[in-house]
C-alpha cells in the first residue's frame, strides 16, 4: 500500500495563541493514499505534513504518479516564469473544474490559452481599471448600506457578506448590473450550490485513466454547472445584441467581447465567452471574497491596525464620491491586504505537469509528474520569512520583506500565467477594505476563532463571525480611536 510521508515534526499548534493568527494543525504520521485522498478532499491544508514549512522540495510517490512540491524560489521561478511552457496546467486538476469552466483561460493550455490571453489581457490594463473603478465604488456604497441593520454589535457572518460584495463587484464591472438583478441573483445562488457540490479533488484526478475515459461528476455538480452556464449565457447573448445595436455599456464584458485576437482577427464565440465569464465569477469572486473576509478578521484581531486604516480612510476618502487617485493614498490598507493574502493566500496551491523530463535539486523528475507550487507554504516558509506566522503589514517595508515579495510571494501566481485580473483585485480589495472600515468598527466574537481550511480557496471551516458597530465620523489621531 502506498503511504504518504511522515512529518518531521508537528507544526507550532498556533491555534489559540494570542499573538498569532489561526493556522490549521498539520497532518501527523504516515497515512495510506486513500486516507490522504479523503483528508485532501476535506481540507488541502491540514492534509499536509508540517515539514513543508521548512522543506525546499518534497516528493510524494503513489502507484499512479509522482508529485513534487517546490518551495525553492529558484524552482518557483523556473516553473512559473523561465519555462512556463514546459509546465502546463495539470489535467488532474482540470478534471474537477471542467463541468463549469469548459476551456476557460484558468485551465486551458497551449495555443488555446495563448489566444484567450491575447483577447482578455487588454480588458485589465491600467486604463480599463480606472474606467470600472466607479462600479467598484458603487458596490462598496451598497455594501455599507446593506450592513447598517447588522451593525448593532451582534455577530455577523463576514464570509457571507464578503461573498455577496465580491459577486456584486463582478456583476457591476462585467455586465453593469447589480447583484439584485434577477439573473445575477440567480447565478449567485447557483454558484453557492456548485461550490458545495464540487470539490477540487476528484477520483478521476488520482486514477491513471486514459483521456477518452469519461470523467464522473455528481448529479448536483453537473446540474448546478448547467444552470450557471445557462444564466451566464443569457447575459452574454443579451450583451451581444446590445453590441450589435450600439447600445452596450463600456464595461469589461463589452471590451472582451469586442476585442479581436491580434493574430487571427477573431473574437470570442458565445460558448467561449461563457467559459471566460464562468472563471471571472469563480476566480474573481471566490478569491476576492476570501481575501476580504480574512483581512477584516485580521483587522478585528489587531485593532491598532484597524484604527490606522480607519484614520487613513477618513482623511483621504470623501463621503459621497471617490477619485481613482485616492487608491495611491491608501497605503495602510494596501499593506494590510497584502499581508492578509500572505497569511491566507486565496488559492493555496497551483498544480502544473512536467511536459518533459526534468531535474529538480538533483532528483530526476519524469515526464507527466505533478509539480506543485504552494503559496500557502511558500508564504509561511520558515527559512525565507522573518516571523512567518505573525501578522505584520509593515514587513513589506523591511529588507527581508522586500526580498520575499520578489521571490516568495505569489498570491496571483507569476510569469505568463499570472492572474490577468491581479491589478483589478488589488484595487478592489484595498478600496473595499477602506470603505468598510471607514464606516464600521469590526470586533472579534469571544471564543469564536475561525479555522482555515481549503478546497479551491482558503476559507474558514467554521465561518468568520465578527461584531459590527457604527464608527464615528472622526477619529482622534493621537489615541487612534
Amino acid at each position: 500500500m502506498c503511504t504518504i510521508g511522515e512529518t518531521e515534526l508537528l507544526d507550532h499548534d498556533l491555534i489559540g495563541l494570542p499573538d498569532v493568527p489561526p493556522k490549521p494543525a498539520s497532518r501527523q504520521g504516515r497515512v495510506s493514499l486513500w486516507t490522504y485522498f479523503r483528508q485532501f478532499k476535506k481540507d488541502i491544508l491540514s492534509s499536509q505534513p508540517a515539514h513543508l514549512y521548512r522543506a525546499w522540495m518534497a516528493e510524494m510517490r503513489t502507484p499512479f504518479f509522482r508529485s513534487y512540491l517546490c518551495n525553492d524560489p529558484a524552482l518557483v521561478d523556473l516553473v512559473l516564469k523561465q519555462r512556463a511552457q514546459d509546465f502546463p496546467k495539470s489535467e488532474r486538476i482540470r478534471v474537477g473544474l471542467k463541468p463549469l469552466l469548459g476551456e476557460s483561460v484558468f485551465i486551458s493550455n497551449g495555443e488555446t490559452w495563448a489566444r484567450q490571453r491575447r483577447i482578455i489581457d487588454p480588458a485589465f490594463e491600467g486604463g480599463r481599471i480606472r474606467k470600472v473603478f466607479p462600479s467598484m465604488w458603487d458596490s462598496g456604497v451598497a455594501a455599507v448600506q446593506r450592513l447598517k441593520p447588522l451593525a448593532d454589535g451582534s455577530p455577523v457572518e463576514i464570509e457571507a457578506q464578503a461573498s455577496h460584495l465580491a459577486m456584486d463587484v463582478i456583476f457591476r464591472t462585467l455586465f453593469s448590473v447589480p447583484i439584485e438583478h434577477e439573473v445575477a441573483n440567480a447565478a449567485f445562488e447557483a454558484f453557492r450550490q456548485h461550490q458545495a457540490a464540487q470539490p477540487v479533488a476528484n477520483v478521476a484526478a488520482i486514477l491513471p485513466l486514459p483521456q477518452w475515459f469519461p470523467r464522473f461528476h455528481s448529479r448536483e455538480t453537473k446540474e448546478t454547472a448547467r444552470r450557471i452556464r445557462a444564466l451566464i449565457g443569457q447575459l452574454t447573448q443579451q450583451r451581444a445584441r446590445d453590441i450589435a445595436d450600439g447600445t452596450a455599456p463600456d464595461d469589461l464584458a463589452t471590451k472582451i467581447m469586442t476585442t479581436p485576437d491580434p493574430e487571427t482577427g477573431k473574437v470570442f464565440e458565445t460558448e467561449e465567452m461563457i467559459d471566460q465569464v464562468a472563471i471571472f465569477f469563480l476566480a474573481g469572486h471566490e478569491t476576492s471574497a476570501a481575501a476580504l473576509a480574512w483581512a477584516l478578521y485580521l483587522l478585528a484581531r489587531y485593532p491598532e491596525w484597524q484604527n490606522k486604516l480607519a484614520a487613513e480612510a477618513l482623511e483621504t476618502m470623501e463621503p459621497e464620491k471617490i477619485y481613482f487617485s485616492t487608491l495611491s493614498k491608501l497605503r495602510h490598507s494596501r499593506s494590510v491586504f497584502r499581508e492578509a493574502m500572505r497569511l491566507y493566500p486565496p488559492v493555496p496551491m497551483y498544480v502544473r505537469e512536467a511536459a518533459c523530463p526534468e531535474q529538480f535539486r538533483g532528483r530526476e523528475v519524469k515526464r507527466g509528474s505533478q509539480v506543485i507550487l504552494s503559496p500557502w507554504h511558500l508564504h509561511r516558509h520558515e527559512r525565507l520569512w522573518e516571523r512567518p506566522d505573525e501578522f505584520d503589514p509593515g514587513r513589506f517595508d523591511t529588507p527581508n520583506g522586500k526580498e520575499c515579495m520578489r521571490s516568495a510571494y505569489i498570491p496571483f501566481s507569476a510569469g505568463p500565467r499570472v492572474c490577468p485580473g491581479s491589478a483589478f483585485a488589488m484595487a478592489e480589495g484595498v478600496l473595499l477594505l477602506s470603505m468598510l472600515v471607514r464606516a464600521y468598527r469590526f470586533e472579534l466574537v469571544e471564543g469564536d476563532t475561525p479555522i482555515p481550511a481549503a478546497q479551491l480557496t482558503v476559507r474558514s471551516a467554521n465561518g468568520i463571525r465578527l461584531r459590527l458597530t457604527r464608527r464615528a465620523e472622526k477619529i482622534n489621531k493621537e489615541s487612534g480611536t
